[in-house]
């Protein structure tokens, strides 16, 4: 495409979605039309009215939509695959803020985030909630990275007053409600990527901080992100620090920060009580499923079967560091595997995830929490991600549903041919 800006145009390939979590819609040969942005459907034969389009044959390659990474940590990319021998709260401790300390310099943050940046864009990854740091400057240049690289993210200055390391932890409440209302201002020119409330989780945030931060929440009518119920350890933390609450979601809720009409992900849930999973489902509080991460820190394996047949929503996660990769196909293929060791070992009456449901839980789950994303059915935003798998041999011919079978255990970024966000091209290795 000549225009980069351009917004209507024709994409022809293998197109392939999931509009419902058991369904994969799948058009060979097939065309799917972007116009002002937006997805105009998809067709078997091109109509008329769009014949006039920009068209880009890619000819066999396989066409989804755009990725959806519901909880990811930018300045832990560093160390990703380092410390995977501990449990959450030691590998925070010795790992995890030892490196956040480090964003108090703006120019190891700057170094820092254009390598996350640039590994985001070649990624499949189109949209993602993000955690920064505490620290401002260090959040608001990862932000403008992302504007500049077209990616669409929330990202979130982290909050934490209590039970963090001095050079990680806010002067007190106060001050930190006001260099977050400050930060929500200063980023309020970006077009592409949003601020994000990010209380980091109960234990590092005092009731008077969370307080203040539900008043800036209903100021600005901002989403907010944080975790719940991921490691036994927490938990019991959690109670110990608040024991006027029923359980660990109902800290947040205290503060009206867990749905309703606040929108709200939670990262993990691996061991959220039936109140828990009852108060997710009435407050549309969305899951961010992070298989990797709860492998790697033995956390355990969340019922996400339990979760879906509830009408809870579900998206996923690659969490690094904890998670190692950035790759959603290997999200996606560890949600499966995981399911499965679940359903063999601790309760046969949740059916592993399907390849289809794995498929949606990173496309249109995920991308619910954004709005109408994450899919190519008609009117929403148009993400997509362009495969090439020829290289990924095989004597056998392949039907088009083992090729996206396959890809989600063998796909890695080289095989990305192109990649659209909003419409807008964000690159491609063909045109």
């Amino acid at each position: 495409m000549e225009n980069k800006d351009r917004k209507n145009y024709v994409l022809k390939g293998n197109v392939c979605y999931t509009p419902t979590r058991d369904k994969f819609c799948i058009v060979e040969n097939g065309y799917v039309v972007c116009k002002e942005g937006r997805c105009a459907g998809v067709y078997e034969t091109l109509p008329q009215e769009y014949e006039s389009l920009p068209c880009m044959d890619y000819g066999d390659r396989l066409i989804f939509p755009g990725l959806v990474d519901l909880h990811v940590h930018a300045p832990q990319y560093a160390f990703r695959g380092i410390g995977m021998d501990l449990e959450l709260i030691d590998w925070l401790n010795t790992h995890t803020f030892a490196e956040e300390q480090k964003y108090q310099s703006l120019d190891y943050a700057k170094n820092a985030y254009e390598i996350f940046c640039e590994d985001l864009v070649q990624s499949a990854t189109t949209r993602a909630c993000i955690f920064g740091t505490i620290h401002t400057e260090a959040t608001l240049c990862l932000m403008e990275l992302l504007e500049q690289s077209g990616m669409s993210a929330y990202v979130g200055k982290v909050n934490m007053d209590r039970n963090s390391p001095e050079d990680l932890c806010e002067a007190d409440w106060k001050q930190a409600a006001e260099d977050t209302e400050k930060w929500i201002l200063q980023c309020e020119t970006l077009e592409h990527v949003k601020p994000i409330l990010t209380p980091r989780f109960i234990p590092s945030c005092s009731d008077a901080l969370m307080e203040a931060l539900s008043k800036l929440q209903k100021q600005y009518h901002l989403p907010i992100q944080s975790h719940l119920s991921e490691n036994l350890g927490e938990i019991q933390w959690v109670k110990e620090l608040c024991p006027d609450t029923s359980c660990y979601g109902d800290a947040y809720q205290k503060y009206e920060m867990f749905g309703g009409e606040c929108p709200t992900i939670m990262a993990h849930c691996v061991h959220s009580t039936e109140e828990e999973q009852r108060m997710m489902k009435e407050q549309g509080v969305f899951i961010a499923h992070c298989p990797e991460s709860n492998t790697n820190l033995s956390s355990g394996i969340a019922p996400v079967r339990r979760y879906l047949e509830q009408g809870i929503s579900v998206g996923l996660g690659s969490d690094v560091a904890a998670g190692t990769s950035l790759s959603m196909f290997r999200a996606m293929a560890m949600a499966i595997q995981c399911s499965k060791l679940r359903w063999r070992l601790t309760d046969q009456s949740l059916a592993p995830l399907t390849v289809s449901e794995a498929f949606y839980l990173a496309t249109k789950g995920g991308g619910a929490f954004f709005g109408k994303a994450g899919s190519f059915e008609k009117g929403y935003e148009f993400d997509a991600v362009v495969l090439d798998d020829a290289e990924i041999r095989s004597p056998r011919r392949l039907t088009v549903k083992e090729r996206i079978e396959r890809l989600l255990y063998l796909a890695e970024d080289r095989h990305i041919t192109a990649k659209y966000i909003c419409g807008r091209e964000i690159f491609s290795k063909v045109f």
